[in-house]
């Protein structure tokens, strides 16, 4: 029994890996998520969807794997963070879709708690920026515009919690409530110095402690499936959000180590230890995934459209007709152009936290082509990577720490070599891409392996960490530096559209 499985949720569609000991994969089945767009600006999930897809790619993935659930020893759970569930406790029905990452509807409430003074509060609680991307606003706008919500809330009917929490609920016919240190730290409720949910920010925000799950470290028992799901009662072994989940995969164990996930966004992570590092520079401070109960901490950036603007190019605007053939696309051409894009279709993450933020598309002329745009909407990924790491560094080092010297990368984008070698050369740095590029399954399976005893330390897990290519930097300081300038002065314009 020296077999994980990981349950990686995510939010374009629901994974699950099977991992041998050695942290690599033995088998994977994958279905895609529906997106609903009720609006513009709002984004959903439908939660029985995200449950039964889940379910089918775990059976799928034994299968594929020729083994049954008396092979596995455990379950690890990784998920799309911050995208928000309600549902009933004693029928397990969600009272509405859930309300993903992406969506920006609570943004007046958002307004409303900037305007009440209380950014100072919860950056220094919680240590996120007030906005609409986390799971707090999103809930209250649930309990304020679902009929008959609220009064079901406060006579302790219904259940909060985000896709993790929605899964372990499923998986142990409702028995366990429960989320991890992660993904409580994306509420903008949870006390990432107590490690617990903050009375003040509950009261603040109108939510009722009774919806709350039980948090525990990433790394623990997390109760048992049902056995009729997988033909055996298993163990939930770990949790954690995608992007704490992939740090830890990504073997990331120590203060300054980085990594950034290429996914429908792009999420980049610097490892700070024990210590609570406050940014200056537009970042968050996020709970790492935790073995105990000792906080751990990680300092992020999250770019909101990563991917997905691949995703937009083949189904928006028609230019590809699959993702896969946008690396051909672009290296059509020796270079963009001089076309820009900044894919802020839902605002602008860190570092600029521009929630008016639209997407443009600059420099056009009659002889760009689809191929050009192709090549901008790639770049688009690296720059905004790009400035987010810079802004990491100017952080680290104001804290007395060193600039990040290489950036481990995984997730769906991070085959592009294209993509990855043009984030070389715009960084500065080396860019190192492991065999195991499915980083964010791993880190579930290793949390999960922790706590049921397949290994016994982490220093192990390191020791399991190979990389498959390394990305060295071609271009001369000053020419990045012009790229990157004339990437800003392309933001600039976006936040006046």
């Amino acid at each position: 029994m020296t077999y994980l499985l990981a349950l990686d949720q995510g939010t374009s569609s629901s994974r699950s890996i099977v991992f041998d000991h050695d942290g690599r994969i033995v088998a994977m089945a994958q279905r895609e998520l529906t997106q609903i767009f009720p609006q513009p600006g709002w984004v959903e999930h439908d939660p029985m969807e995200i449950w039964t897809g889940q379910l089918d790619t775990a059976r799928e993935a034994l299968a594929k794997a020729r083994l049954d659930a008396s092979d596995i020893r455990a379950i690890g759970i990784t998920n799309q963070r911050e995208t928000t569930l309600l549902w009933n406790r004693k029928t397990g029905r969600p009272v509405q879709h859930a309300i993903v990452w992406q969506d920006r509807r609570a943004e007046p409430l958002c307004a409303r708690l900037r305007e009440q003074g209380m950014a100072d509060t919860i950056r220094d609680k919680t240590g996120l920026v007030i906005d609409a991307y986390f799971s707090a606003t999103k809930l209250r706008w649930l309990l304020d515009n679902v009929p008959g919500a609220r009064a079901a809330a406060e006579r302790g009917e219904l259940a909060f919690g985000t896709v993790d929490s929605w899964l372990i609920w499923q998986l142990t016919g409702g028995r366990v409530h429960a989320t991890d240190v992660s993904n409580a730290s994306r509420t903008m409720l949870f006390n990432v110095h107590r490690n617990a949910w903050d009375p003040d920010l509950l009261a603040a925000l109108d939510i009722p402690a009774s919806l709350l799950p039980e948090v525990r470290p990433s790394s623990a028992h997390f109760g048992d499936c049902d056995a009729p799901l997988l033909g055996r009662s298993l163990p939930i072994g770990g949790v954690a959000g995608d992007q704490q989940a992939a740090l830890f995969g990504q073997a990331c164990f120590e203060a300054g180590m980085a990594k950034n996930t290429y996914g429908t966004g792009c999420f980049l992570l610097m490892h700070t230890g024990g210590s609570f590092q406050p940014s200056h520079n537009g970042l968050l401070v996020t709970s790492a995934a935790q073995t105990s109960a000792q906080p751990q901490f990680a300092m992020e950036g999250s770019v909101f459209v990563g991917g997905a603007v691949v995703q937009w190019l083949r189904d928006g605007l028609k230019a590809i007709p699959g993702s896969a053939q946008v690396q051909a696309l672009a290296e059509s051409v020796p270079d963009a152009g001089g076309v820009m894009m900044v894919p802020a279709f839902t605002g602008l993450g860190a570092p600029y936290w521009n929630a008016e933020a639209r997407g443009t598309i600059t420099g056009l002329t009659r002889g760009t082509t689809v191929a050009h745009i192709a090549r901008a909407a790639l770049e688009s990924i690296a720059y905004q990577s790009a400035a987010l790491l810079q802004a990491m560094s100017r952080d680290a080092v104001a804290a007395g720490g060193t600039p990040v010297a290489e950036l481990r990368v995984d997730g769906g984008a991070s085959v592009n070599d294209l993509l990855m070698q043009f984030q070389a050369d715009l960084l500065g740095i080396p860019v190192l891409r492991p065999e195991v590029v499915e980083t964010t399954a791993l880190g579930a399976a290793y949390l999960a392996g922790l706590s049921s005893g397949v290994y016994g330390h982490v220093g192990e897990l390191s020791k399991q960490w190979r990389v498959e290519r390394r990305f060295l930097p071609t271009w001369s300081r000053a020419k990045a530096e012009e790229a990157m300038a004339q990437w800003e002065m392309a933001v600039r314009r976006a936040t006046l559209a």
